[in-house]
């Protein structure tokens, strides 16, 4: 009886969402940490969130939620397309604005197939996928250098969020030019950084309220910029947590959050409103990682390593999900997500298909809304660091091709014993901590997962679909980013050593 209740359930959602789309609110932090939220980590969690903590009870928690990448661009550029980063040129990093869109002119976005769907579409935050920077007078293109890396005001935007698909742009390029405020195709002021998250926040709300009594369904992505450096909570949020700058600006993003659910509270929206609230990646050794823990706070919770790293720590995001009357409250999901998922999800919540060349790494998550298994041709996820090691996980396995941390946690990659495997391999059903590395116990389990992943890769999808070949070259996209790592650092040594000879300081 169980299976046929599952189905009849999800026939009766499913005609709900075709009757009444739904609007959809993304609210994603930047460099919020796995266990910076008190529900996620009641022992090791010292920083208040009751705003996150109550839509958790008002929704569903999935434990085992993941960004595409340990940073931000790669993260930023698969939640909207559907699509891996390290598919493109971007191989490892981010970007740093004053260059073309990451995201090609003719490749569809969640925004954009959702305005072709006749939703009215708008991101308020940081967007980090580059743009270009023209002089308002000549339309010549600005550079970094010469504007020390803010665009000054008046300067047009030709290939910003306003041209992949979405109605209304406020907001920033990245945290280094966060003074250039941009509305729409245009930088309109400078502002101090430490304004950024309350302009968030108040743009939000006023967007939402402006949908009062407006019967188009819209989407809302909320990328906010914090709490990512530069850490700078108001005043009045200064020494709340008890913890330092860092445990406040985690309280004042929370109390953001809040303010926006209020928002689509007060304006009747709530009901018919799926809302995900998550991380791009885990958090920043900027947010002083051992001076926290000192003080009982875990910023990765049981997981290892934090932002940066191939290790869960990096890309292991909290993930909230609530949708009244289709969520059951305080439900939980333990199954295997990704960002790059959201394409595929709202395809099959509005039961059109998703667009051609698009959502090759995506996967409709709905079916979990419900409680039941979600079905795909996608047998794990790909994790990249920030120096594009990649890593690779099914359900119980994970297989990452680096010796270390790949990112910035000790030990990382040239710190790592020479006699160490040249990879890692942890079974997550038993060891989620990544301690006991099997790569040599488990040759065939390693072998299988790698063969998996070297076709994801050079492919150009790693689900079922049309043929969408990678935009760079098999030669562009290195898997085993440590080879030739050892003998590097023996011609580095051994470059210092000659300079120290020519200066006589070193004995013959």
């Amino acid at each position: 009886m169980k299976p046929i209740l599952t189905l009849f359930l999800m026939l009766i959602t499913t005609a709900c969402f075709a009757q009444q789309p739904p609007n959809i609110v993304y609210i994603m932090c930047d460099d919020l940490g796995y266990g910076d939220i008190a529900c996620l980590n009641p022992q090791d969690g010292k920083i208040p969130t009751p705003c996150v903590d109550a839509f958790a009870k008002q929704g569903m928690t999935f434990t085992d939620a993941h960004s595409g990448s340990s940073v931000c661009t790669p993260t930023r550029y698969g939640l909207l397309t559907g699509r891996y980063s390290w598919r493109t040129r971007l191989q490892k990093g981010v970007c740093q604005g004053f260059a073309p869109c990451f995201i090609a002119e003719d490749r569809p976005t969640v925004a954009s197939f959702l305005k072709s769907q006749g939703y009215a579409t708008a991101i308020i935050g940081k967007w980090h996928l580059n743009f270009l920077f023209l002089a308002p007078e000549t339309g010549k293109q600005l550079t970094s250098k010469e504007h020390n890396k803010t665009g000054p005001i008046g300067a047009k935007i030709p290939d910003g969020p306003v041209h992949r698909g979405f109605d209304y742009f406020h907001g920033i390029h990245h945290a280094g030019s966060m003074k250039a405020i941009i509305e729409n195709d245009r930088v309109v002021k400078h502002d101090d950084e430490i304004n950024f998250l309350p302009r968030c926040e108040k743009r939000s709300v006023q967007y939402i309220d402006s949908r009062k009594g407006n019967q188009q369904p819209f989407f809302l992505y909320v990328p906010l910029g914090s709490p990512h450096t530069p850490i700078l909570p108001t005043e009045e949020w200064q020494g709340r947590s008890g913890l330092g700058p860092y445990g406040d600006f985690v309280m004042q993003t929370d109390h953001t959050v809040g303010e926006i659910l209020k928002a689509l509270d007060r304006n009747g929206f709530t009901d018919n409103t799926l809302v995900v609230f998550t991380s791009d990646n885990g958090c920043s050794k900027a947010a002083g990682i051992p001076a926290l823990a000192e003080k009982g706070h875990k910023v990765s919770a049981h997981l290892r390593g934090a932002k940066a790293d191939i290790w869960d720590g990096g890309h292991r995001v909290p993930f909230f999900v609530r949708w009244p009357g289709r969520i059951k409250q305080g439900s939980n999901c333990d199954q295997l997500i990704c960002h790059t998922d959201l394409f595929s999800t709202v395809g099959e919540i509005l039961e059109v298909p998703v667009p051609k060349k698009s959502c090759e790494d995506s996967v409709s998550i709905l079916p979990s809304f419900t409680g039941a298994t979600i079905t795909s041709s996608r047998s794990g996820v790909i994790h990249h660091s920030i120096s594009g090691h990649f890593g690779f996980r099914t359900n119980q396995w994970k297989l990452a091709l680096a010796k270390g941390s790949g990112g910035w946690s000790s030990p990382k990659e040239e710190q790592v014993n020479a006699d160490a495997p040249k990879a890692q391999l942890y079974d997550m059903t038993i060891d989620v901590g990544e301690q006991r590395n099997l790569y040599r116990e488990k040759p065939e389990i390693a072998d299988k997962l790698l063969q998996q992943l070297t076709a994801y890769v050079y492919d150009g999808r790693s689900t079922d679909g049309p043929v969408s070949p990678n935009d760079v070259g098999p030669e562009m996209i290195k898997l085993w980013k440590s080879e030739g790592l050892k003998s590097n650092l023996k011609l580095k040594k051994k470059s210092k050593s000659k300079r120290r000879k020519k200066k006589g300081t070193l004995k013959e």
